[in-house]
């Protein structure tokens, strides 16, 4: 068994191993735009809509040169609608608007812009971090979680992190629900793909079904 489980990771992680941040163009380092773009993905893939349309959404606000909270912040309202529309994102668009500008004006007015002085507010505690997360409005729990499982490439305080959605990908695919035993499969993948990898399962059942039939 142990051996089959090993080759699905495998054959998972190969397949599917992109974390979100990358499937939107984010080169993720440890520096106030990327982490800031990372933040407004997490707000826009935890409404209920698709992973795909929240990723073009992501990617349609940085074409429209809104990679900072200076510039989200500085947009007009039916700016930030139209980006959102052109990637997709109609169903919420209006409501995502309003709180991207407003979690911008919070960002640069508590935190001077930067997600690392948030960070450093926490103090290495990761609870008060995902705390803060979601005083940003459109973010919740699901947000944070979804910031911090892919930011954990950045922050390794954070990790290793195989957040609720990822282990119910992994139940998608007969494997073990323990995160050590999940990180242990993985070998030396990053937690941060392998995590992005297992949702990708929970929220797609072609990836799961297609991962199990090549292990088969």
């Amino acid at each position: 068994m142990g051996r089959e489980q090993r080759r699905t990771v495998r054959e998972l992680v190969d397949a599917h191993g992109q974390t979100y941040a990358e499937e939107a163009g984010i080169r993720l380092k440890d520096t106030p735009q990327p982490l800031y773009r990372l933040l407004v993905l997490a707000h826009l893939l935890s409404a209920r809509i698709s992973a795909s349309i929240a990723v073009a959404a992501a990617r349609a606000l940085s074409e429209a040169g809104l990679r900072d909270p200076r510039r989200m912040a500085g947009a007009t309202w039916q700016q930030r609608v139209d980006a959102l529309g052109r990637g997709g994102y109609r169903r919420y668009d209006e409501r995502a608007a309003t709180q991207l500008g407003e979690a911008a004006e919070l960002l640069t007015e508590r935190w001077g812009g930067d997600l690392r002085r948030l960070r450093d507010e926490a103090d290495g505690d990761v609870s008060e971090l995902r705390r803060l997360l979601q005083e940003f409005p459109g973010v919740g729990p699901t947000g944070a979680d979804i910031f911090l499982r892919e930011a954990q490439l950045v922050w390794p305080e954070t990790g290793p992190l195989l957040d609720r959605k990822a282990l119910r990908g992994a139940e998608r695919l007969d494997l073990p629900g323990d995160r050590d035993r999940l990180l242990a499969l993985a070998g030396k993948t990053e937690p941060a793909v392998l995590a992005a990898a297992l949702v990708r399962a929970a929220v797609d059942k072609e990836v799961a079904g297609d991962t199990l039939d090549r292990v088969g």
